[in-house]
């Protein structure tokens, strides 16, 4: 039995698929002649169906798809040594918009292995390109705004900070200069986070280097003989979410203001050392001194707005504090157990 009709019929069945083709299609002989062209492709380049049979590729429309590029990588194709994936052309047309293509090719087996067929593939990327442009001038546009308002946040937080210094050095009581200059410290703590915020990557801030800055502040600010006391910082790779970063932040500079405060009263030297390590989403916060240790009777400091602070912000990072004398001086634990939730935040290292 001759397999002339069989080859026929499957060619019939390849012209059928190409036709009715959502995507836009073209079925070529090897010298780049057109057998067929799916509906869609009429439809997109606004081209007659049925001029289109038979015709050189090059002189279908006003002539638009002559491309000499295209037409050197489709006889490679047609020979079998390559075949055309992802070739990005401008299409022109007379009175016409250009448009952006992807044409992805290759040869087609269509039940005569003695001729070659080919599968020609276009992708109308225009609109999509145009889009993400768009996309990509509101990102910067974003971006632009962003940065002048982390500028307005920080010289806010100057000015406030330096209104701050300069009433602590009008007053006389003793008791109001303490407060205002805790006050100004607690600005310059979330000066630290916004200068971190502003140069942190997707939302997460680096905590050895925000932790370095934080401490850099506070002793800039609060240790007037930087022989004598000092502060260390040892934190491994951890990151966190913004949001978490500065409630961190917060409990680090109510920690060691409290160890400036209370725990060097006569001592010539002293030491505060802030650790943070995580293991998952488990970590492990703690502000340490080398001072007089935790104080009892009537020695011992009042609960103050630093405490009331720091459990506040402990709770809200579901995190257990422990206090503990450090023989010498006092250690201030605070750890975060992905397994216990004490409240409906539940924030974790990485």
């Amino acid at each position: 039995m001759s397999n002339e009709p069989i080859a026929h019929f499957e060619a019939a069945s390849t012209i059928a698929v190409v036709v009715s083709s959502n995507e836009p299609l073209l079925f070529l002989t090897e010298d780049q002649r057109v057998i067929a062209a799916s509906t869609s492709f009429c439809r997109a380049f606004a081209i007659e169906p049925a001029t289109i049979p038979g015709r050189p590729l090059a002189e279908l429309g006003a002539g638009e798809w002559a491309l000499p590029g295209l037409a050197s990588l489709l006889r490679t194709t047609a020979s079998g040594s390559a075949r055309i994936e992802a070739y990005e052309i401008d299409l022109e047309r007379p009175g016409r918009e250009t448009r952006r293509l992807i044409v992805n090719a290759r040869t087609l087996d269509d039940g005569d292995s003695a001729r070659v067929r080919l599968q020609m593939a276009v992708t109308d990327v225009t609109d999509m390109r145009a889009e993400a442009r768009l996309k990509d001038d509101l990102v910067r546009e974003k971006a632009i705004l962003i940065q002048e308002v982390q500028h307005r946040v920080a010289n806010s937080l100057q000015i406030i900070a330096s209104v701050l210094m300069q009433s602590a050095r009008g007053v006389q009581s003793e008791e109001a200069r303490g407060h205002l200059h805790n006050a100004h410290h607690r600005v310059m703590s979330i000066a630290s986070v916004q200068r971190q915020l502003s140069s942190a990557q997707a939302g997460k801030v680096e905590l050895r280097s925000y932790f370095t800055q934080l401490s850099e502040s506070l002793g800039a600010s609060m240790i007037a003989d930087a022989a004598r006391l000092s502060i260390a910082v040892t934190v491994d790779e951890s990151s966190v979410e913004a949001d978490v970063s500065i409630s961190l932040g917060l409990i680090v500079t109510e920690l060691v203001i409290n160890a400036l405060k209370h725990a060097f009263p006569d001592q010539a030297k002293g030491r505060i050392g802030i650790d943070f390590h995580s293991a998952g989403k488990d970590w492990t916060l703690r502000v340490s001194d080398d001072g007089v240790g935790l104080l009892t009777g009537e020695a011992a400091p009042k609960p103050g707005l630093g405490t009331g602070i720091v459990d506040a912000l402990a709770r809200n990072l579901d995190g257990e504090i422990e206090v503990s004398d450090a023989h010498p001086g006092t250690s201030v634990t605070i750890r975060h157990r992905a397994g216990t939730r004490r409240s409906a935040s539940h924030p974790a290292a990485e």
